[in-house]
């Protein structure tokens, strides 16, 4: 992780070399963006932890592994493709999941439907694509998630 956090002020270092206006213009815009999306983040992080809390972890694990990897793993697909969250939110909550024993393709499972599958958003992937190229599109994301999930179990021994 550091050495990404290196790259990255490398290359802030090079486009203030570069274009120091532009550089601080870019950071202006990335602070103020930050400023806007850090209260939703903290209230999504606030929520989840609650209902983490209140949700007895033997509740989770039933569902998402007690009931057999390739069920849990659907459940995950399924709620993954219907539930609308950010990747900010998703990647730590897979990360709290991951703490209390679900399996690596029940998570892969969940985060790649819910960042590539967008039953919620149809409606307004439909306006601008149609219906057809819509439903297309999503039927070959679930399929894709699946096969990453399928993937990510065989590389985490968990199927084997």
């Amino acid at each position: 992780m550091y050495v990404l956090y290196i790259i990255a002020g490398l290359f802030l270092l090079f486009s203030l070399l570069t274009d120091r206006g532009k550089t601080k213009q870019a950071l202006k815009i990335a602070w103020r963006r930050f400023f806007r999306l850090l209260p939703s983040f903290s209230l999504m992080l606030i929520l989840v932890g609650i209902a983490l809390t209140l949700v007895p972890d033997s509740l989770i694990i039933e569902y998402l592994d007690g009931r057999g990897i390739w069920t849990a793993t659907g459940v995950a697909a399924f709620f993954g493709s219907i539930t609308l969250i950010p990747g900010f939110i998703a990647f730590p909550l897979s990360g709290i999941l991951l703490s209390k024993g679900v399996p690596y393709i029940v998570l892969s499972a969940f985060t790649t439907t819910l960042m590539m599958v967008g039953v919620l958003t149809l409606p307004v992937e439909r306006s601008f694509l149609g219906i057809r190229v819509s439903l297309v599109r999503n039927l070959l994301a679930l399929i894709i998630a699946l096969l990453v999930a399928l993937a990510t179990g065989l590389y985490f021994g968990e199927l084997l």
